[in-house]
């Protein structure tokens, strides 16, 4: 059974960094590909980065040049790096890895930014 649990979020002011863990059960090299996503409430939920096997990384616009996605295959963990923190980002982030023709979803984790 393929787990991934998130950690990593919080409180923060604006400005401030956070970084969200992605805990992977099971070999990281097996999924083609990995990402973050976001929901907001009372939006639907967006891809922020996602991260290909082959390491190309992407990202939505509003996050680039302040999100950095990666992955530790030792760790079987992923990463998103998050700085500059807007009131906007403030949403639950959930990170999701396909594998074969299935798809994994962490239970999420919440990253408030706000004064």
């Amino acid at each position: 059974q393929v787990q991934l649990v998130e950690s990593g979020g919080g409180l923060v002011q604006p400005g401030d960094s956070l970084r969200l863990s992605c805990a992977v059960s099971g070999n990281i090299f097996s999924f083609y590909a990995m990402g973050w996503y976001r929901q907001a409430p009372g939006k639907q939920r967006e891809l922020v980065a996602d991260l290909t096997s082959t390491g190309i990384a992407s990202y939505v616009d509003s996050v680039k040049g302040r999100f950095t996605i990666s992955k530790d295959n030792a760790k079987n963990t992923m990463y998103l790096q998050m700085n500059s923190l807007k009131p906007e980002d403030t949403a639950v982030y959930y990170c999701n890895g396909s594998r074969g023709a299935s798809t994994f979803w962490g239970q999420g984790t919440q990253v408030t930014v706000s004064s």
